[in-house]
């Protein structure tokens, strides 16, 4: 059974031709996507499994975990659904954004492997350490601050984790350059080029990874005698920052692939769209300082620099992806008749498909909870309130889950029925897995948003209902916390209908022939105009929306701040 999934109707040279997007496939390439995906797809299972346990803790009703498991599996939660459920799925886009998308063999597969080899161990390596830690070693959580130490093999694990990424990736970098060799003059196509920005920014966060990560481990087995925690804050943020900007690149490199394919979206503007990937090549990372805004160590000019001037480079890039990609699809369908009113376009999509809806989810989700929210607390004064509040990790599930999640959900569905051809099973369920699942998941991220902001609840405490010796009481914030548990336990069975589902595909769905459920992008025919010449005034009426919600967001923060000290 395991062999068939690895095998498909390959010709003498080793490639085959995809029946819905037309791509040139590679044998290799194909099976090492479908080795890191199943791998990632384990992760967040794991993820998902201490999602349970840190929920039902944090929910103070059931309070399942004493503080130092607590810990240990919110540690398990954050590495595993932080790190290595998106990595291991990134580096699977970087060989479709390369080879395949170029058509080209995979080179370097021996290297491939080395790398999965080396990031499969030390994965496991770093949820060993967690699991077994003890006094006086910490639980490290996702930023193991240092001078707190945490086991040495965490750290060990960790750079070895950041070494096997560096060379996962070594062949996509082979990809492009050979394609640039053979052909100098000509443009790599959009989700290359996306996929290409991915990579370089991901290498600066793995730069920034080894910069930390060594100097730490040999302080921690007393190769050196002191670590700076100040230096390990700032150092640190490179690639704890930069891992989750990798997510946002390679997030959206994936919704102009998925909207073309799926939904018919052409590309308005190309010299746009990869204008707004280079400002995320030189701006992404400036955001991380909105990390550090309450550090005394650092000047108020470094602060409101990164954030309230470069960052916003990166925001531009957003709002021009946030604005191209309906844009696309909105252009594409209309050309090809689908659709006449302000939003008939969108009405007549296949919302039934839930590669589409778990895309199309996505970027509503991610542009109006975590797009927003990322801004507001990237703001010097305004991240006073949110500023290790349960707020915070309600922006950041808001990104990484309810955006980058979704859409590597939806590129699974599409994985599972493009490469293994397989039918997913439980068709009810899984059309109606990407509504579930990022409806209560939009409900519990609002409810820690809500908690923190209104409330101050602290982002990393098991119990906070009653903290003993001091005179903090939340119990007004627990109704609060009561929607927040039903809404994530919830959204964890959204979780598990996915990784149900996937699995039980790959194992016992039927054989699919993918262009019997995909459209070809090769069919995608219109009246024959040029797309740019298509009206977008629904995704023009979009954009006065978002705009609209993002003043009242602004506003109601800065009122909030207001209330925090009221003077007189």
């Amino acid at each position: 059974m395991i062999k068939e999934l690895f095998t498909n109707d390959y010709g003498p040279d080793g490639f085959r031709t995809c029946s819905v997007t037309g791509m040139r496939i590679d044998r290799t390439a194909e099976n090492f996507v479908k080795i890191f995906g199943l791998t990632a797809v384990v992760a967040l299972v794991m993820g998902g499994i201490s999602a349970i346990l840190v929920v039902l803790t944090r929910w103070e009703v059931v309070g399942l975990l004493p503080p130092d498991a607590f810990y240990n599996w919110l540690s398990v939660h954050a590495w595993n659904l932080l790190i290595f459920w998106m990595v291991f799925m990134e580096v699977a886009i970087l060989y479709v954004g390369g080879p395949m998308v170029l058509g080209r063999k995979l080179p370097a597969p021996k290297l491939a492997m080395v790398g999965y080899v080396l990031m499969l161990v030390s994965a496991i390596g770093i949820n060993w350490s967690i699991m077994t830690t003890s006094a006086p070693d910490q639980a490290p959580l996702l930023t193991s601050y240092a001078p707190l130490p945490s086991s040495e093999w965490f750290y060990l694990s960790a750079i070895v984790f950041i070494l096997g990424t560096v060379i996962a990736a070594l062949p996509f970098f082979a990809a492009i350059w050979q394609e640039k060799i053979e052909h100098p003059n000509r443009s790599l196509p959009l989700v290359a080029f996306g996929a290409f920005i991915t990579a370089i920014i991901a290498v600066e966060a793995l730069l920034g990874g080894l910069i930390t990560y060594i100097p730490t481990y040999m302080w921690r087995i007393g190769l050196i005698e002191h670590i700076d925690a100040a230096w390990y804050r700032q150092m640190y943020w490179i690639i704890g920052h930069g891992s989750q900007q990798i997510n946002l690149a390679a997030m959206v490199t994936v919704w102009y692939f998925l909207t073309h394919v799926v939904g018919g979206a052409e590309v308005v503007s190309e010299k746009v769209s990869r204008s707004a990937f280079i400002l995320y090549l030189f701006f992404i990372n400036m955001g991380a300082a909105h990390h550090l805004m309450a550090d005394p160590a650092l000047a108020a000019s470094w602060k409101v620099w990164n954030t309230s001037y470069a960052a916003y480079g990166a925001v531009l890039a957003s709002m021009i992806h946030a604005f191209a990609i309906p844009a696309g699809l909105e252009a594409g369908r209309r050309k090809r008749g689908a659709g006449k009113s302000l939003f008939g376009w969108l009405w007549s999509a296949p919302w039934g498909n839930p590669v589409f809806s778990a895309v199309i989810f996505s970027i509503i989700l991610f542009g109006f909870m975590g797009g927003i929210t990322g801004v507001l607390m990237g703001q010097m004064q305004l991240n006073l309130a949110w500023h290790n509040t349960w707020a915070t990790v309600g922006h950041f599930h808001a990104t990484v889950v309810l955006g980058t999640t979704m859409t590597f959900m939806g590129l699974v569905f599409f994985v599972i029925q493009t490469m293994f051809k397989k039918e997913l099973i439980m068709a009810p369920l899984a059309r109606i897995q990407p509504w579930f699942y990022s409806g209560f998941m939009a409900l519990a991220t609002l409810m820690m948003m809500y908690l923190g902001i209104l409330y101050g609840i602290p982002r990393r405490h098991a119990s906070v209902m009653d903290i003993p010796g001091t005179d903090f009481n939340f119990g007004a914030a627990e109704p609060l916390f009561v929607i927040f548990g039903i809404a994530a336990l919830l959204a964890i069975v959204g979780g598990i209908l996915f990784a149900g589902i996937s699995v039980g595909s790959l194992l016992f769905g039927k054989k699919l022939e993918p262009s019997s459920v995909f459209r070809p992008a090769a069919s995608w025919t219109g009246d024959g105009s040029a797309v740019h010449l298509q009206s977008m005034r629904g995704t023009f009426t979009f954009t006065l929306i978002f705009l609209a919600v993002f003043v009242i967001a602004y506003i109601l923060n800065w009122y909030l701040l207001s209330r925090l000290w009221e003077i007189g």
